[in-house]
């Protein structure tokens, strides 16, 4: 069985929190009267009623936040001021309970323990030696953890598969089938378009990528022609490290830019001056609120993105108010209503129709 130092250290440390509270994994055990079956193929002993659940990291934060938010005993990193601006204010308070995957990788087992959680959830790329590192969490924690694996073809069936294990199957529905309209409709304008190429360029110098054919350009992959080919991308949100050589190889139509990154320098900047989009002023900046819409992390926001990258490149073919569509999402997804002023703020720097 492969388990990372990384997950060996977790289940450690839960092994003696688990001692420390005094639990056993046969006190849990009563409450497991259900099978669930993950997308890792694992059949998991799950409580029959679940009330009370964790994340296991900032996406599945994101995708089951959409769906109970109200069962969330914690999340795994605290809501920055951001976030905190477009959420409810019963849950801002929501401790920190640290994430099992990703950079950080600061899982506090004392913490998980202490919140009475019912089941850890774990959503997005299923990878390789994830089903061992869950068993074992779960067998020395008593607490049950699952994965679901999903993607932005298939984010709906990941909702239907959430909505039975946590008996929500009409809540799961609507956000299920949102998911599944979008994409639909997304795919379709995808195909009558003549695709503009693109970069997704980030990090503090502006010269890391998202390459192609990673799990975090699936939407940049589907509406646009991304020059980012490379031999091997990145599966981590930071992408794959190039330099101004190669984007002026790449040379895109369209870059868009993620947060934090050079966006308001270089119009100014001679050897960003050098790239087609610089010069004709088709770069843009992503929209942030309450999370980046097309990564960090890669999660059910990006269909929000993928509708704004759509009215971005396309908007004749797009049509519509895409106000109306941010406003949509932000009641199903954020449970929360979004203003015009709030839109044109977040959209300040990531609309306006492309120069011939």
């Amino acid at each position: 069985m492969r388990i990372s130092k990384r997950i060996a250290a977790l289940v450690l440390a839960a092994a003696l929190c688990f001692s420390l509270f005094g639990c056993s994994a046969g006190e849990k055990s009563e409450k497991n009267t259900g099978i669930f079956t993950d997308s890792t193929g694992r059949d998991v002993n799950v409580p029959k009623k679940i009330e009370k659940v964790a994340v296991s990291g900032p996406l599945a934060q994101i995708y089951v936040f959409a769906l109970c938010p109200d069962l969330l005993v914690g999340i795994s990193s605290a809501w920055n001021e951001t976030e905190l601006a477009y959420l409810d204010a019963k849950y801002h308070d929501l401790p920190e309970l640290g994430q099992l995957y990703g950079g950080k990788g600061d899982l506090d087992p004392e913490a998980l323990l202490a919140s009475g959680a019912d089941i850890v959830i774990d959503v997005g790329e299923t990878k390789d030696g994830m089903g061992e590192e869950l068993d074992a969490l779960s067998g020395q924690t008593g607490i049950p953890f699952v994965h679901v694996g999903v993607t932005v073809e298939t984010a709906g069936e990941g909702y239907r598969m959430l909505g039975k294990l946590l008996g929500m199957e009409a809540e799961a529905e609507e956000l299920a089938s949102y998911c599944e309209r979008v994409y639909a409709e997304t795919k379709a304008l995808a195909q009558r378009v003549e695709k503009k190429s693109l970069l997704y360029c980030l990090g503090d110098a502006g010269l890391n990528v998202i390459a192609a054919n990673s799990y975090h350009s699936e939407v940049i992959d589907l509406l646009s022609d991304n020059r980012a080919v490379v031999d091997a991308p990145s599966s981590r949100g930071t992408g794959n490290e190039a330099d101004m050589e190669q984007l002026l190889l790449w040379d895109p139509e369209v870059i868009v830019f993620g947060q934090d990154s050079v966006f308001a320098d270089v119009g100014q900047d001679p050897l960003w001056q050098q790239m087609t989009a610089i010069r004709q002023g088709t770069y843009y900046e992503v929209p942030v609120g309450p999370h980046n819409w097309l990564s960090f992390p890669p999660s059910v926001q990006r269909y929000l993105g993928m509708q704004w990258l759509a009215a971005l490149l396309y908007p004749a073919e797009y049509g519509g108010d895409f106000y109306d569509a941010a406003s949509e999402f932000f009641r199903l997804f954020y449970h929360s209503t979004l203003s015009r002023e709030q839109f044109d703020a977040m959209t300040a720097n990531s609309l306006g129709k492309l120069q011939p």
